[in-house]
């Protein structure tokens, strides 16, 4: 095995920063912090959190309890084959779909993930080769409305298709859930059921993360191997353990009001690793008004990255490169665990409960509220203005222009702030829309995010209500071009999009968030229109 898949390593560039995390490291050692989170200690964050971090702790030792499922998962897969079946679909969000798409993406074997509900999204995923699919359902709580409408969906559609639907789907949740429940009911394929003490965001060496990547042929064991290699190094009370430096750098970064953590990857080898930090750090700490806000940059060499102001932290995964203060290296499995123990102890330094997530919910129930209005979606309101392609809500402004200047404005003028693009689109055929991320950082000069709606609900959305106030949020929805049905339930794809996006803008507003949507009537004419206006403001 190759020396950087037998450790994991943390440089603290700045010679500055090495010396303001010293005394928070030190503080952690004194503490025998990371023995006792190795040794599953629920007292480490305060009395508030003790009962919920006494069952949320098992992930310290899944590199051995996650052994067993080995077998079982290369079992299932070389049935499957037998029977011409090797395309795996994944329904699944946030923690279960977040590392699965790591581990496959790092191993270049091909995995579908469905972690949307743009209709056009589902509908290619669809258009593939259902006699030669799988569809595994992952949901911990099993109540998860995006997986439960994609389950629906492919149901009907193997039965359409003359394909017995219960051969064709594996189910991964915790016990008890009520899609074990249902499992069980409709006896689909195979039923993996969760350790129920390791949450959603901790779950990458888990079933969740295991079951899709295996079956999809990433060498999982090897996975398991990586973590097993650093878990002794991640325990050790002393000032070598990669986690405690971590964990006390991002700490004094963050009491130096350098709240965001901007990652970017330097030849690490690991496809997407920022996009599963992402949901770890930000669902993690950001809750009571503080936290660290995770930023994925393209490159080195992007905006918010290259340029990294007092308020941010530059994170190199890989090899350290300027302007990077801190670096990161190791294997995808040590980096999990890595990551994994230096976000738990950050909460303990941060003086909050890592393992809950208290604003979650609302955006849930918005949604579900809009839902059962009569119109289906909540969608009634008027725009306050229409531009071309583009229709403007929650900003009184004429246009589009003096819609955007006015909401670029007020952020750039505000101390500290950030901002945020939700774009609740097809994020493969409307994968363009990300370049707007770097050119609204370069305009602004703000550390700004970019997430897909509505999978960043289950990541960064936590953080947008409960983190730092400093946040600005531009929604973009769109029209689609064809919808999808979910079978048995009073909703389509596109109904449901856009409940969840009007949903979390209700719940950011009523937290004092400013948020201005923008939705495009044309797709691809609304881009252009909303690039092309971005442009004559610089």
């Amino acid at each position: 095995m190759a020396a950087e898949e037998t450790g994991a390593g943390v440089t603290i560039v700045d010679p500055a920063l090495q010396e303001q995390a010293k005394p928070l490291a030190d503080s952690l050692i004194a503490d025998k912090a990371a023995s006792r989170l190795a040794a599953q200690d629920p007292t480490l964050w305060g009395a508030e959190a003790e009962a919920e971090a006494a069952v949320r702790l098992s992930w310290t030792t899944l590199h051995k309890s996650s052994r067993p499922l080995i077998g079982e998962i290369e079992a299932l897969r070389t049935e499957l084959r037998s029977e011409g079946v090797d395309r795996v679909v994944l329904a699944g969000m946030g923690g279960s779909s977040l590392a699965p798409e790591v581990i496959t993406g790092t191993e270049g074997v091909a995995l579908t993930v469905l972690d949307t509900t743009d209709p056009g999204q589902v509908a290619d995923a669809l258009a593939g080769d259902l006699e030669r699919t799988v569809l595994v359902v992952s949901s911990k709580s099993g109540g998860t409305v995006e997986t439960d409408s994609h389950r629906r969906i492919f149901a009907k559609a193997f039965s359409d298709n003359g394909i017995e639907a219960k051969r064709r789907i594996v189910v991964v949740t915790d016990p008890g859930s009520p899609l074990a429940e249902l499992s069980e009911q409709e006896d689909y394929r195979k039923v993996f059921l969760a350790d129920p003490h390791v949450g959603g965001r901790y779950s990458a060496l888990t079933a969740f993360g295991l079951v899709p990547s295996g079956l999809a042929g990433a060498d999982v064991a090897r996975l398991l191997d990586q973590a097993a290699g650093v878990a002794d190094q991640l325990s050790a009370d002393d000032e070598a353990n990669p986690a405690v430096r971590l964990a006390a750098a991002l700490g004094a970064r963050h009491a130096q009001n350098a709240e965001k953590v901007v990652f970017a990857d330097t030849g690490s080898g690991i496809k997407g690793f920022g996009d599963w930090a992402e949901q770890l750090i930000a669902e993690s700490t950001g809750k009571q008004g503080t936290g660290l806000l995770p930023v994925v940059v393209e490159s080195p060499e992007a905006a918010g990255f290259a340029d990294a102001g007092a308020d941010a932290t530059a994170v190199a995964v890989g090899q350290a490169t300027a302007p990077a203060q801190l670096a990161v290296t190791g294997s995808l499995g040590a980096q999990f665990l890595l990551w994994e123990f230096a976000t738990a102890l950050a909460g303990r330094l941060l003086g909050i409960n890592p393992f809950d997530q208290p604003d979650v919910e609302a955006a849930k129930k918005a949604a579900r509220a809009l839902l059962d209005e009569p119109a289906g979606s909540g969608g009634s309101a008027k725009p306050s203005f229409t531009d071309g392609a583009i229709e403007g809500y929650g900003l009184d402004a004429a246009n589009l222009s003096e819609a955007l200047k006015s909401f670029l404005d007020s952020a750039t003028s505000a101390p500290s702030a950030y901002l945020a693009v939700q774009a609740y689109l097809d994020r493969l055929d409307d994968a363009s829309t990300a370049l707007l991320r770097a050119q609204l950082a370069k305009r602004t000069g703000l550390q700004t995010t970019f997430g897909w709606g509505p999978r960043f609900l289950h990541s960064t959305g936590q953080y947008h209500k409960g983190g730092h106030p400093n946040g600005f949020f531009l929604q973009v929805t769109g029209a689609a071009e064809a919808d999808l049905d979910v079978p048995d339930r009073p909703y389509t794809l596109a109904g449901l999009q856009l409940a969840q996006a009007l949903g979390d803008g209700q719940v950011l507003a009523e937290h004092g968030r400013p948020v201005l949507r923008l939705h495009f009537t044309d797709r691809a004419a609304g881009l252009a229109q909303l690039v092309a206006a971005l442009e004559a403001l610089a």
